[in-house]
């Protein structure tokens, strides 16, 4: 079995991608043109999101599927602890295991509904936390399993050594890995690096990039996420509010540089949440002189 942890001990740099399950026939179509588009590059994998409770659970499965079946890439099918009971969560995983998906990353998974900081509260035979949902699926096969981390911390974390150690019991549960909520600043990804290393969890972690290209698409992002406001980046983006253009080109070159800076300080890729389009992340990938990736292990 070819596992994420694979691909990214292997020479590099890396770089992954994240799709959605799309609702209909059209954003469908949207995808497998950005999939063609992407693959010729190799990414280490390729991940596709489960839903809002797990509101797209069978497109995820379907889509994960064909993906496996159809391409040279390496799905890794997301999985949550939202609205599901154990035995629920046994049968999903069971269903990545069918189609010989074998590569998940575990999430608690937000409330669902539309309201981010509501209350979460876990199905009656459910799971707590991602790091229980990690135990269940290693005790399930040979999975090979990631998980999330949070370089502002999560929004439900008190502070950053609670945080820490969530996230170290999440790797003590068997993660091999970890995907950063999208990042704005290099320095926020070492310092979550360094203090995961210091508290026992070293497993590599890839930072999430999305160019953020709209101060109205910035706030939003922040609103949902509880991060903090990159001041910097702010203000160049209010200063060109209404301008799309220019929007755009302040986006593009901060995600450019900053991923120049990830990799320089040592990042294992970079993991772009692509909203089932491929400009951004080739733009990117080609400031970035990654358009020619190395063959991957197979």
């Amino acid at each position: 079995m070819v596992t994420v942890r694979d691909r990214l001990a292997a020479p590099g740099p890396h770089f992954s991608v994240e799709f959605f399950p799309p609702r209909d026939d059209a954003e469908e179509s949207t995808l497998w043109l950005a999939i063609r588009k992407l693959e010729p590059l190799r990414p280490a994998f390729v991940s596709v999101t489960y839903g809002a409770g797990g509101s797209r659970r069978d497109r995820t499965i379907r889509i994960t599927e064909r993906i496996a079946a159809e391409t040279t890439l390496l799905p890794v099918a997301h999985l949550t602890a939202v609205g599901h009971s154990v035995a629920e969560l046994r049968h999903v995983i069971g269903s990545y295991a069918s189609v010989g998906v074998r590569n998940i990353l575990a999430l608690r998974g937000d409330p669902p509904g539309e309201d981010p900081g509501a209350e979460w509260i876990a199905h009656p035979q459910g799971l707590n936390h991602a790091s229980d949902l990690v135990a269940l699926t290693r005790s399930l096969g040979d999975f090979s399993v990631g998980v999330a981390a949070f370089p502002d911390m999560h929004p439900r974390s008190r502070d950053l050594e609670s945080d820490t150690r969530y996230f170290a019991q999440k790797v003590a549960a068997g993660a091999d890995y970890a995907i950063t909520q999208m990042l704005f600043s290099a320095q926020d990804f070492v310092d979550l690096r360094d203090r995961s290393v210091a508290a026992g969890a070293d497993v590599p972690i890839l930072p999430g990039i999305m160019p953020v290209t709209s101060y109205g698409r910035l706030m939003r992002i922040i609103e949902l996420s509880g991060q903090r406001v990159p001041e910097d980046l702010a203000e160049q983006l209010l200063a060109v509010k209404g301008d799309a253009a220019a929007g755009r080109e302040i986006g593009m070159a901060h995600a450019i540089r900053m991923c120049e800076q990830l990799l320089a300080a040592g990042a294992p890729g970079l993991h772009f949440y692509t909203f089932n389009r491929s400009k951004a992340t080739l733009e990117v990938l080609g400031a970035l002189g990654m358009t020619q990736v190395p063959a991957l292990q197979s």
